[in-house]
């Protein structure tokens, strides 16, 4: 039996969630044109998914290893250090950038029909998470060939999987609903993301953080996303009372997100 989709003025308010639910296969279609096109008449393909964090890696090992003397985590090589930091921030910032633009690209679907518009900047959440599984080969690669294998620690990973895409998710969805009406941060979140690829422990230890300043550093989501892809796929230690300061605004970014997504998405076709 066929399913039959009711629009009457309200219904969507009380059943928004449900109707997420209902128009799945919508947000599956988008998740994988945007996952097609992303590398389309490229000469290498999904293979930037892999040399745009190994470069990232390389630079910062040569930058903060052997130039700024900075030391790694007890005995892991640095090297691996700084590619777990980038495979968290790389998903981060792929989500981020790609959500924030994804209204504005999928403005024709939005002027003409309903459906719920959260599908739209979470498919392209998805898309960057792709990159992320791609990358994530060759991190154990590179596990390999250092001869590192993890500890129990391991089984904590899909908890910090599950935190990055909640801290892309979060700050994505208000960033969206900003661009669709001031344009301006098609040019800002760019920014962003370069000036927080250097404050976060990318291509450092956070450990480096003088202690007193180890909580405000905390306030950046990121740091406990990568700390704890560190602590559970290297072993190297984690500071608790910043994992729940940075979980507590993975929170609260998640709430705002949503919230302000929530109170401007009715205006999405008008703007656009």
């Amino acid at each position: 039996m066929t399913d039959v989709v009711i629009i009457e003025h309200g219904r969507h308010e009380r059943n928004y969630w449900s109707d997420i639910w209902r128009y799945r296969e919508l947000f599956y279609v988008l998740a994988w044109r945007d996952v097609a096109v992303r590398y389309k008449q490229t000469i290498i393909g999904a293979s930037w998914a892999l040399i745009r964090p190994f470069l990232t890696m390389v630079v910062f090992t040569m930058v903060f290893s052997r130039i700024a003397k900075l030391p790694s985590d007890a005995a892991i090589p640095y090297p691996l250090m700084v590619f777990v930091g980038t495979l968290a921030w790389t998903f981060f910032s792929t989500g981020l950038t790609d959500a924030s633009n994804s209204m504005i690209g999928n403005s024709n679907l939005i002027s003409k029909i309903y459906f719920p518009r959260l599908i739209v900047p979470t498919a392209a959440v998805v898309v960057a998470f792709a990159d992320f599984l791609i990358a994530f080969g060759l991190l154990l690669g590179m596990m390999v060939w250092y001869q590192f294998l993890p500890s129990w620690h391991v089984l904590f990973l899909p908890v910090f999987v599950v935190a990055g895409i909640a801290a892309t998710i979060g700050p994505s969805l208000w960033v969206t609903a900003l661009n669709v009406k001031y344009r301006d941060f098609r040019i800002i979140v760019p920014f962003i993301v370069q000036l927080g690829l250097y404050v976060s422990p990318v291509g450092f230890s956070s450990s480096i953080v003088p202690e007193k300043w180890r909580l405000l550093y905390s306030l950046n989501p990121v740091v406990g996303v990568i700390d704890g892809f560190r602590w559970s796929l290297l072993g190297s230690d984690i500071y608790l009372p910043g994992l729940a300061v940075s979980f507590a605004v993975i929170a609260a970014f998640m709430w705002l997100g949503v919230h302000q997504f929530r109170a401007t998405e009715k205006s999405f076709a008008d703007l656009i």
